[in-house]
Parts: C-alpha cells; structure tokens; sequence
C-alpha cells in the first residue's frame, strides 16, 4: 500500500481560484515550491521561524571556488533536511557556469519519503 502525500499548503499562496477558495500547490509542486522558498530565506527573515532557511545571501561576493561551491553544498542540504521533511536528498552538487565565472549552478537530486521516483531541483545564483 502507497502512502499518500501529505497535503501541506506552500507559500506564497496562488491566489483565489474558480470556486473562491485558496488555491496552493500540492504533491510535487509544493515541494519545489518549499524547497525554493527554504533556498533564497536568509534566516532571521521570519519573524515566528527565525532559524528558517539556507541563507544562499550569505555566499554573495563569495569567489567562486571549489570551497565556496562545497559550503554552499553543506549548507542546503543541512537546511533541506531540517525544514523539507517529505523529502531526501540524494545529493547536492553546486558546479560553476561555464560562461559566466560569477555563476553557479545547483542541482538537488531528492526523492519523496512515500516515492522512490528520482527528483531533481535547479536553480542558477550569481555570486557577483
């Protein structure tokens, strides 16, 4: 037997849809949603969660280097551990771009807690 995703309201909320209720993402949507919302918080933001987020801010101006890229590693999977439950993460690998030298790439492979299907999250920081 399959267990059900869990139904967890993403933020930012979508709006009002068709029927007049709020609408938000669910299943994988809201996961990528989360998993963005936790990358680009810099703890302290939230005033009732002030611990919430990776902090990415923190690594602008950094040089772009293999120690950089590995911290930067270290610390989004510690923060996706501790605040994106419904997932596990496989692997984090922040790569340089190889056009921009102030660009960096992440890749998140995860898979849901209830799924073994491979998921992967992308996203590109500039460092400049």
């Amino acid at each position: 037997m399959r267990t059900p995703v869990p139904n967890v309201i993403s933020w930012p909320l979508g709006g009002i849809d068709e029927q007049g209720h709020m609408s938000y993402a669910s299943d994988d949507d809201s996961v990528r949603e989360v998993i963005r919302n936790i990358l680009l918080t810099q703890p302290g933001e939230r005033l009732m969660r002030p611990e919430f987020g990776a902090g990415l801010s923190d690594f602008l101006h950094q040089p772009n280097n293999e120690t950089t890229r590995s911290l930067m590693a270290n610390v989004i999977k510690k923060a996706l551990q501790q605040w994106e439950t419904r997932i596990l993460v496989d692997a984090v690998l922040v790569s340089p771009d190889p056009v921009n030298v102030a660009d960096v790439h992440i890749t998140i492979r995860y898979h849901m807690r209830h799924g073994q299907q491979p998921q992967a999250f992308t996203l590109s920081l500039s460092l400049n």
